[in-house]
């Protein structure tokens, strides 16, 4: 056995219209940090070479966007159809995905943009974490300050306020992105340390 630990690099591939969802972006950052991660913010409206690298040299690309429209922004798109160079090459191939999402609206179907970035990362070959919580804010005793407010299992949903800027996004969905982050950098141990094993065993 090598001994040798391999620090989890995740990229966090996001575009954010107003502000609200790159304040989600920089909590699931924050999250895989907290446990141990490196890791990479990168605009999808701004990507330059350099960062395609980063993305290609990850072992987690973690997929963000508002919801516009009942999907992912036009900007998010235009990105996710430029990965089909990376998909011709299987360039992403069982790397680990996760995703995250915000809207104005409680539901504003943001199930229909995670479900999209699912879409994408299966096509991309990859491994889907989803964000590991039950729903809060569904008993009598429960409130909006809950993990998982507003309900959602394939990633990690925001509701902001439209007539409010980003400093408004709701606190329990910034720690649920936070949670989010955390559950992507360990899970991305586990996948590297257990790929680091075979070898070893081989």
């Amino acid at each position: 056995m090598s001994g040798i630990t391999h620090t989890p690099v995740v990229s966090i591939a996001y575009h954010s219209g107003y502000g609200h969802t790159a304040v989600i972006a920089e909590a699931v950052r924050s999250g895989a940090a907290d446990a141990g991660a490196t890791v990479h913010l990168i605009k999808v409206d701004e990507i330059d070479d350099a960062q395609w690298e980063l993305l290609d040299g990850s072992d987690a690309i973690v997929f963000g966007s508002p919801t516009y429209m009942g999907t992912a922004s036009g900007a998010f798109h235009l990105f996710a159809e430029a990965t089909s160079k990376r998909w011709f090459g299987d360039a992403w191939q069982d790397k680990v995905a996760a995703g995250f999402t915000n809207s104005g609206s409680k539901s504003g179907d943001k199930l229909n943009t995670l479900q999209y970035f699912q879409t994408l990362a299966a096509q991309h070959g990859m491994s889907w974490v989803n964000l590991g919580l039950k729903p809060g804010w569904n008993t009598s005793t429960g409130s909006e300050n809950d993990l998982n407010r507003l309900g959602f299992f394939a990633g990690a949903a925001a509701q902001s306020n439209a007539d409010e800027g980003a400093d408004a996004v709701h606190k329990a969905d910034i720690a649920t992105a936070e949670h989010l982050g955390r559950r992507v950098a360990e899970q991305t141990r586990i996948v590297v340390a257990g790929r680091a094993a075979l070898v070893d065993a081989a």
